[in-house]
């Protein structure tokens, strides 16, 4: 597969990590000759310095036989104008990055007619993200699919969780009447990712995640030692475009919700735009601030200013006033893995869920979505069964699966099923796989 990235920031440069572990043909533009070195350096693709709005350029790497063009520069308008380029040159698929989210949701235009096929935008991602975390608040981190029917969580075990000090298998013999599939364990001072098998053993502060049909959620809580955290005071640092988003998301949910702006202009604004909330003109990192608008009646609190240090500061200020919940939004991808450590919940990058969002579209088979956890290097892949897959022809105990990939579960004309050896997958079913890097291409195989 042909892949031709414009944009070498933290986007283009994830994207072009992944696909490096993968022997793809992927070219990356950037007119950042430093950042070019630096790709280079670090990853197996191949770099062309110059404009990718360039028709020449476009057609010296060969546009007309690339099977997909991602325009992921800082600028929107840029990557329209990349976009509608290369397809006019023969690109198979264009995807453009945005932040005009109101085109993601407009019935009047067309935008595959001018050459757009996607649209992604980071911030919309991150603020869908952040209230599904709130939904599922005693879990750090979770994915769901068909909206809901099955979900991904995450969580760190504890002392209380009486899970500590059982394999898989008598996990399962003694929570029998809970539906839930351990996919993943990630254990501290282990840099390789658990996929767990009947004689794994469940320890205390292992980050565990867990394939749960939405009926088995709440029996899942008291499994894991966590009690369902009723959230419904939030407070949220940052009126940028994901704090109003989240704000208005959370507001159509009837949360009660308080956002704090440090610029006047802007928080005059937003009072008027977001008229079920309550706008606070100050400063986020002022606690006595924080202090006069009652932090520690809040459930949750949410720091999605431009300053990545800021909003891990004021998360772990939070959390010592006794906030149930917090999220911070950070732009450097080194400070994912380290949220549990330095005591916040969760910490969301809004390039990792973009190029995790972007890259379903670069899987072989029928992909319906894709999504990477934040503490593991693997993804968790829902893929359409076609007719003649290799996956229908036995149970899935006699397919020879990857010991790095694991079901998480089936669905079935809208039901939820569970992925057990003697199941036998058919042509049509949705099927949950989680999946380290190096059993990605063995598992799509078997679904093609």
């Amino acid at each position: 597969m042909k892949i031709i990235i414009a944009g070498a920031g933290d986007v283009g440069f994830h994207l072009a990590k992944l696909l490096s572990y993968e022997s793809q043909d992927t070219y990356i533009i950037d007119f950042d000759g430093e950042k070019l070195n630096y790709i280079n350096n670090h990853l197996d693709v191949i770099t062309k310095k110059g404009d990718a709005t360039s028709i020449k350029l476009l057609n010296e790497i060969g546009i007309d036989s690339a099977d997909l063009l991602l325009a992921v520069t800082d600028s929107q308008n840029t990557n329209f104008t990349i976009s509608v380029i290369g397809k006019a040159l023969g690109a198979k698929k264009t995807i453009a990055r945005i932040k005009n989210q109101e085109f993601l949701k407009n019935d009047h235009i067309n935008f595959e007619e001018y050459g757009v096929d996607f649209m992604i935008s980071p911030e919309e991602l991150a603020a869908d993200e952040i209230k599904m975390l709130l939904n599922q608040s005693s879990f750090n981190d979770t994915v769901a699919f068909e909206n809901g029917l099955f979900n991904v969580m995450g969580t760190s075990l504890t002392y209380k969780s009486p899970l500590v000090d059982l394999t898989v298998k008598e996990a399962k013999e003694k929570f029998s009447t809970v539906d839930f599939i351990t996919i993943a364990i990630k254990r501290e001072g282990i840099a390789q990712t658990i996929i767990p098998r009947g004689d794994s053993v469940y320890k205390v502060k292992d980050q565990v995640y867990f394939s749960v049909p939405k009926h088995s959620i709440d029996k899942l809580y008291p499994i894991v030692g966590q009690e369902h955290i009723k959230i419904k005071n939030v407070m949220i640092l940052g009126g940028s475009s994901i704090g109003t988003k989240t704000t208005r998301n959370l507001c159509k949910e009837n949360y009660k919700v308080k956002l704090i702006e440090k610029n006047k202009e802007k928080a005059n604004t937003l009072a008027e735009e977001l008229n079920h909330a309550l706008i606070i003109q100050g400063d986020g990192r002022d606690i006595e601030l924080l202090e006069e608008e009652n932090i520690r009646e809040m459930d949750a609190f949410i720091a999605v200013t431009g300053d990545s240090e800021t909003n891990i500061m004021s998360c772990l200020v939070a959390k010592s006033k006794g906030v149930k919940k917090t999220v911070a939004l950070v732009e450097n991808m080194d400070y994912i893995n380290i949220s549990q450590t330095i005591g916040i919940d969760t910490l969301i990058n809004k390039k990792l869920i973009a190029a995790s969002n972007i890259f379903k579209h670069i899987r072989k088979g029928e992909i319906l979505a894709l999504a990477n956890l934040h503490n593991i290097d693997a993804e968790v892949f829902e893929f359409e069964v076609q007719p003649g897959a290799k996956v229908t022809e036995k149970p899935i105990r006699e397919l020879r699966f990857p010991r790095e990939a694991v079901f998480g579960g089936i669905i079935r004309d809208g039901q939820a099923h569970m992925s057990f050896g003697d199941f036998q997958i058919q042509s049509g079913d949705k099927a949950i796989v989680f999946c380290l890097p190096e059993a990605i291409s063995i598992v799509e195989e078997l679904f093609n």
